[in-house]
C-alpha cells in the first residue's frame, strides 16, 4: 500500500492500522511534507519535531523518517537523494531510536496542508 503518510499528514491512520492488522507493507510518500506543506521547513519549524531533534541532535528531516519507522514495523521508507550528504543523513535515520517520550512529544505535531498532501 502506498499513500501521503508522515508525522505530520496522518489522515491515512485507518489504512495504517489496517496495513497493521494483516501484515502488509505501507510506503508512504512525502514523508517530509511536500510543496503543498512547507516541506522539510515547516517539519523543522513544529516545535514538537524540533524539541525530538534536538535531543537527538539529528535534523527534523531525520526525525520525520524515524516516526514512520517507529510508527510500524512494516514500514518501507523509498528517500530521496540529491548528494553524498543526503544519502548519509538518511542513512544514519535507521540508527535513531525514538523513545516512548519522543512518540508522546511527536503526537503533538500539527497538520500540515490538506490531507492528501
Amino acid at each position: 500500500m502506498q499513500n501521503a503518510f508522515s508525522v505530520a499528514n496522518r489522515a491515512d491512520e485507518p489504512v495504517v492500522d489496517l496495513c497493521r492488522e494483516h501484515g502488509i507493507a505501507y510506503v508512504p510518500y512525502y514523508p517530509l511534507g511536500s510543496a503543498f506543506t512547507g516541506g522539510p521547513q515547516a517539519l523543522a519549524a513544529d516545535p514538537a519535531i524540533a524539541s525530538v531533534a534536538a535531543r537527538h541532535r539529528v535534523s527534523a528531516s531525520q526525525i520525520a523518517p524515524a516516526w514512520l519507522l517507529a510508527h510500524y514495523d512494516r514500514m518501507l521508507l523509498i528517500p530521496g537523494t540529491s548528494s553524498v550528504a543526503h544519502l548519509e543523513e538518511n542513512l544514519a535515520v535507521d540508527g535513531i531510536r525514538l523513545d516512548d517520550a519522543d512518540l508522546d512529544t511527536l503526537d503533538g505535531v500539527a497538520h500540515l496542508g490538506a490531507p492528501g498532501f
